[in-house]
């Protein structure tokens, strides 16, 4: 017992001062980010949580500074791709090129890609071919890339915080569901709000600018990630999520608008994103354990990108977002 006792308070001493060490990498991410707190929230979730995340919005609402901050607060070294129709698998993972010793002998020698980093930054992945997407396939679910028969591991952790524009359609490629199941979460970035926009205008346009500055480490964020996963998870938290994966899904539900208006919904990934990022998220709120306001909360985001509605659905006016919203508050 008396072990148990020290094993709790061990637990909480660790999350007291892992969520302290998160609210500096918040605050660094706000000297350069304003007014997206709840999505740099979800961004850190989905880092904690060991996965990647999708950063959907228009053009100029700082997805890409977005990254960098968080790179840059985290100490992880980063990479960026731009994603374009003709880039090639080899641009990203790499490639073998003959070489000729001294001796005359010759062999091959394998030249990582920029895939080789803890934090890539895949900008506009929706613009690369459907065989360039699937080139990240292995990557981000096994941590690891296969080139020419030989395995390469990628260094730990490794993240992708990728972003897409939903505006513009012409030259890109749909994302394939396999590869959307493969982001723990899905953040939509707003507009902003007035008052965020006065300080983003106040800030980028004078003659001094503001940086993030580090504050973690790779092996911090590796401690961070085990600290995430010691967290318990009540029997009631993950009862909603259950509840919510199955109201979610045609075959399942006893939803009439999931059951005549959702082409496919959502597998075990789902579940297991959901376990995590409400602990994740947990964790940064400075709670020891989620509860099912983080399973309302992460909803949509882990749901959005695994669910599609028919066009008859959409045709009717139904959205996924509001379909998400009253599946959660049943639920939850």
């Amino acid at each position: 017992m008396t072990e148990m006792n020290e094993a709790g308070t061990d637990l909480i001493a660790q999350a007291d001062a892992a969520t302290a060490r998160l609210q500096q990498v918040r605050d660094s991410i706000g000297r350069v980010i304003f007014g997206l707190e709840d999505e740099v929230e979800l961004c850190l979730a989905a880092i904690l949580s060991g996965g990647h995340a999708l950063l959907v919005g228009a053009p100029g609402l700082a997805k890409t500074r977005l990254v960098q901050a968080i790179a840059v607060a985290t100490g992880l070294e980063t990479k960026r791709i731009q994603f374009t129709p003709d880039l090639m698998p080899a641009d990203i993972l790499g490639s073998e090129i003959l070489e000729e010793s001294d001796d005359g002998k010759r062999h091959f020698r394998f030249l990582p890609g920029p895939i080789f980093c803890r934090l890539l930054m895949a900008d506009e992945i929706n613009r690369a071919s459907p065989r360039t997407q699937a080139a990240l396939l292995q990557a981000m679910q096994e941590g690891h890339v296969t080139i020419a028969g030989e395995r390469h591991d990628l260094p730990q952790p490794f993240h992708v915080l990728a972003t897409q524009n939903p505006i513009e359609q012409e030259g890109t490629y749909p994302l394939p569901e396999a590869q959307l199941d493969r982001f723990l979460l899905r953040v939509d970035i707003p507009y902003p709000t007035r008052e965020a926009e006065r300080q983003v205008l106040l800030a980028t346009t004078g003659a001094a600018s503001t940086d993030a500055v580090k504050v973690l480490d790779a092996d911090e964020i590796l401690k961070l990630q085990a600290l995430v996963r010691a967290l318990p998870v009540g029997e009631k938290v993950l009862d909603a999520i259950l509840d919510l994966l199955r109201l979610a899904r045609p075959e399942e539900t006893d939803v009439e608008a999931v059951r005549t208006g959702v082409s496919w919904g959502p597998g075990p990934r789902a579940g297991q994103a959901l376990m995590l990022a409400c602990r994740a998220r947990a964790l940064l709120q400075g709670r020891l354990a989620p509860s099912t306001e983080d399973v309302a909360a992460l909803a949509e985001p882990v749901l959005k990108h695994r669910m599609a509605l028919s066009f008859a659905a959409r045709a009717d006016g139904h959205t996924l977002e509001g379909l998400i919203k009253s599946l959660a508050e049943r639920a939850a």
